[in-house]
C-alpha cells in the first residue's frame, strides 16, 4: 500500500467526485483514477459507490477513509519530526 494511494483515496472521498480531487492533488483524472482502482484491487474491496459522476463511500470505505486520515496524520509527523 502507498501513501500516495491513500492521499488521493482521501481526496476523493473527501471531494466526491475524481475530478474535484485532481484539481486539489494537481494529477491528471486517469491517474487519479488509476491509484483508486489500484487501491480497491489491492484491498480486495469496493471503497466506492458510483453514481453518476458521483462517488460515495461504501461501508468498508468508510472505515478506510478515518485509518487512512489517521496514518497520513502519522507520516506527516514523522516528516516534520525528521525535519527538526
Amino acid at each position: 500500500m502507498n501513501l500516495k494511494h491513500l492521499r488521493t483515496f482521501v481526496a476523493v472521498a473527501e471531494l466526491g467526485t475524481v475530478s474535484k480531487a485532481a484539481l486539489r492533488l494537481r494529477i491528471a483524472q486517469p491517474a487519479l483514477s488509476r491509484h483508486i482502482i489500484d487501491l480497491e484491487k489491492e484491498l480486495g474491496l469496493a471503497l466506492f459507490d458510483r453514481v453518476g459522476r458521483r462517488l460515495l463511500l461504501t461501508g468498508e470505505g468508510e472505515q478506510l477513509l478515518g485509518n487512512s486520515r489517521k496514518l497520513l496524520g502519522y507520516a506527516s509527523s514523522l516528516a516534520d519530526q525528521a525535519q527538526s
